[in-house]
């Protein structure tokens, strides 16, 4: 990339945020049409609660039931990659204004960054 101007980088952004929400629901879709396929001829059992599998709580058991082709893991996947598009779309922009030379948007953007890696990071409640 040779010119860094508001309206590149805008135009970057906007396909970035477009490609994530495209590429997570695409995965999930593709997910849901496997679970159907696996195990849409069972029957729900709605009165009792039970919630996600251990195995599909970590990143490490989310990319492995999705390279095992598991449903769940897939959809889990993608509902990742949908988590992870404005993330992207954060460190681009402070990439971003660090190359148009701008300390201000530098500094809220590495804010926002921090705040979104805290919570992320953080776990449940």
């Amino acid at each position: 990339m040779t010119s860094w101007s508001d309206e590149h980088v805008e135009h970057i952004m906007g396909n970035l945020l477009r490609s994530g929400v495209g590429l997570a629901a695409l995965v999930i879709s593709l997910g849901g049409v496997l679970y159907l396929i696996q195990e849409g001829s069972t029957t729900p059992r709605y009165h009792v609660f039970r919630g996600e599998p251990s195995e599909l709580r970590s990143l490490s058991g989310i990319v492995h039931g999705a390279i095992a082709l598991r449903a769940r893991g897939i959809m889990q996947l993608g509902l990742l990659l949908l988590i992870a598009t404005p993330v992207a779309r954060v460190v681009f922009s402070l990439v971003a204004f660090v190359r148009l030379r701008d300390p201000t948007y530098v500094v809220v953007t590495a804010i926002v960054l921090s705040v979104l890696a805290y919570s992320l990071m953080r776990g449940g409640p």
